[in-house]
């Protein structure tokens, strides 16, 4: 063997004893924090659905109820930009006979807006005009918290600390200490819903619950002598 690929060998072999060592040297830990706020704004899907026996009489009576309700819901504050159709459909109605050939009884219309109401405590006066003005079908509600990342942020430095004083307390209890960090990864980040004290519109009760922020990091530290 000749002395140049000797001391490569050596050098490779060096490389590879430090590598480990110096794996044998980690502790890695998980932090985990959450932090918990009240929505500020609300997603909703409100409709109009009409049932009449033409096709024409069935649009024109639901485009008709669905014009009272947008105009209701921006004289109660949502500007254009947060309304928007998700939903428009027109579809026959038959006799559900098993006996024989179904017979055509109407056509039901319907029309889905999807609203973002930025002020939720605007949310009960929305629903509650609405459902007067003759909105007659909701098929989901949103809280949403506006601004997640300086809250997530907050939640990441928490979980950071979290992190470092589990590693210290590895660290004593195996007789080392806590020295630099040599990596960090984030595992997700998670917005879970925790429920509130109800209130209540007219009719409608509305539970806004919280969103509840959660940050976990993995951290890699070394272990000094």
């Amino acid at each position: 063997m000749t002395l140049p690929r000797f001391l490569l060998i050596l050098v490779v072999a060096t490389f590879a004893i430090t590598t480990a060592q110096a794996a044998e040297r980690l502790v890695t830990v998980t932090g985990e924090a959450t932090v918990a706020v009240p929505p500020d704004s609300a997603v909703i899907r409100i409709g109009v659905s009409s049932l009449e026996k033409t096709a024409r009489e069935a649009g024109e009576a639901n485009a008709k109820q669905m014009t009272a309700v947008l105009t209701t819901v921006k004289a109660s504050g949502i500007a254009e930009r947060d309304i928007q159709t998700s939903r428009l459909s027109l579809q026959p109605q038959y006799d559900p006979n098993k006996g024989g050939t179904a017979r055509l009884t109407g056509f039901q219309a319907n029309n889905q807006v999807t609203i973002r109401i930025r002020d939720i405590d605007n949310l009960p006066t929305v629903l509650d005009r609405a459902i007067a003005a003759g909105a007659n079908e909701m098929s989901g509600i949103e809280f949403v918290v506006s601004d997640q990342s300086k809250l997530l942020d907050q939640a990441r430095a928490e979980a950071i600390a979290d992190a470092r004083r589990k590693a210290e307390l590895y660290a004593r209890a195996a007789g080392a200490k806590l020295g630099q960090v040599v990596s960090i990864s984030e595992e997700g980040t998670a917005p879970q819903p925790r429920p509130m004290q109800a209130v209540r519109a007219g009719a409608v009760p509305i539970a806004p619950g919280e969103q509840t922020l959660r940050a976990i990091v993995s951290v890699s530290y070394e272990l000094t002598p």
